[in-house]
């Protein structure tokens, strides 16, 4: 296979695992499959396992904890985490203590990904609005091959009722989700055991203190999440599968921000991609001809639905594939080489030091072969 850059001197890969729950399954049998790619995935080179977190919706990842405990039992070399525990809806010392648990079992292994969705959607609500965090009049970009979309308005899906539900049993009544700055400040505090209350009583956290945990900041934007892994000096986490409109600028500002720290002294960003690989083109654009309507499921605030099958998923109406069409321009779908080519193109332009992928499919043995065909395509 010739392409534009020799495997030896490629970025890393790694995988970003929803534990999705397909059509006809559920989530026992979702929760397996994740073990077991977790399982294939440190035999074929990749780098990291991180689990995301989502709730009342067709994925089993609604515990990255949880799942991350079981994997990192079931694996022995590869890095396993969170893509990302979400902080507003626990405290900073339960975050720590859960996660000092795993260490204890697990040491030098854990990645604790940080993510701000429960206070973005608490803001939004609070303010009754969401304002697309780009210029709303910028256009479809390709910039050296990487489509930047058109931005999307997420104000309507922020403000969606169901969102303002699950937000109310997320957190304890009447509790409001502390400031993000805040929140990180105070889980480094308690692992490095320098943590005092406002009122300068001296915590420690036991387990948690002291343990071998890298921190990861995931963001979607040039907002807070990226100025605080910058002001941090903490990797940084663009995710491209999500947000794919703003993923250069969120590169831009982490990297403006960025203070060396004990942990790194030049900036360390990890870019997302979803993607779907199969032995040629049309097999893999027919594996992944039913992501519109998953994504659509999101965007339209329902929540995800269990992943069609694409024998029988309907056809989205115009209007609908409207909602989700920079998803579906974005994903990277095709054979080995039509997707290291993309993905080559998309670490170049942000000069990212590592990817991680993403890729749903309704068979579980489709996923395992996607992720089997780009190791060895990468040069894993």
């Amino acid at each position: 296979m010739t392409t534009s850059t020799s495997a030896s001197s490629r970025v890393p890969l790694s995988i970003l695992d929803l534990s999705p729950i397909s059509e006809g399954s559920d989530a026992a049998t979702a929760l397996k499959n994740s073990v077991d790619l977790a399982q294939h995935a440190e035999l074929w080179g990749y780098s990291r396992y991180w689990l995301a977190e989502h709730h009342f919706v067709a994925v089993a990842s609604s515990s990255p904890t949880v799942v991350v405990g079981q994997i990192a039992a079931a694996t022995s070399t590869i890095r396993v985490g969170s893509a990302a525990v979400q902080v507003g809806q626990r405290t900073a010392v339960s975050v720590v203590e859960e996660w000092g648990i795993l260490d204890a079992f697990h040491p030098g292994r854990l990645d604790l990904g940080l993510g701000r969705s429960g206070q973005r959607r608490s803001e939004a609500q609070k303010a009754g609005s969401a304002p697309s965090p780009t210029a709303p009049d910028r256009q479809r970009e390709v910039i050296d091959g990487v489509i930047v979309p058109a931005p999307f308005d997420l104000s309507v899906l922020l403000k969606a009722s169901r969102l303002a539900a699950m937000a109310e049993v997320l957190t304890q009544p009447g509790a409001q989700p502390p400031d993000f700055t805040d929140q990180v400040a105070d889980i480094e505090a308690l692992i490095a055991g320098t943590y005092r209350t406002p009122s300068g009583v001296e915590l420690h956290a036991s387990p948690g203190e002291n343990a071998g945990l890298e921190l990861w900041i995931f963001g979607t934007s040039k907002g807070q999440s990226a100025q605080v892994a910058g002001s941090r000096g903490l990797p940084f986490v663009a995710n491209y599968h999500v947000t794919p409109s703003t993923t250069l600028e969120a590169v831009q500002a982490y990297r403006e921000a960025f203070v060396p720290s004990a942990t790194l002294a030049e900036p360390h960003v990890v870019v997302s991609a979803d993607v779907v690989v199969a032995d040629d083109d049309a097999t893999a654009k027919e594996l992944a001809s039913s992501f519109p309507q998953w994504v659509y499921s999101i965007r339209s605030g329902h929540g995800a639905i269990a992943y069609p099958d694409p024998a029988t998923v309907a056809p989205l109406s115009d209007e609908q594939f409207a909602l989700v069409a920079d998803r579906v321009e974005t994903q990277f779908v095709g054979g080995p080489e039509t997707v290291v080519a993309r993905l080559e193109a998309l670490q170049k332009l942000t000069a990212a030091d590592g990817l991680v992928i993403t890729s749903v499919t309704h068979r579980h043995e489709d996923r395992l072969r996607s992720h089997e065909l780009l190791a060895k395509a990468w040069g894993l």
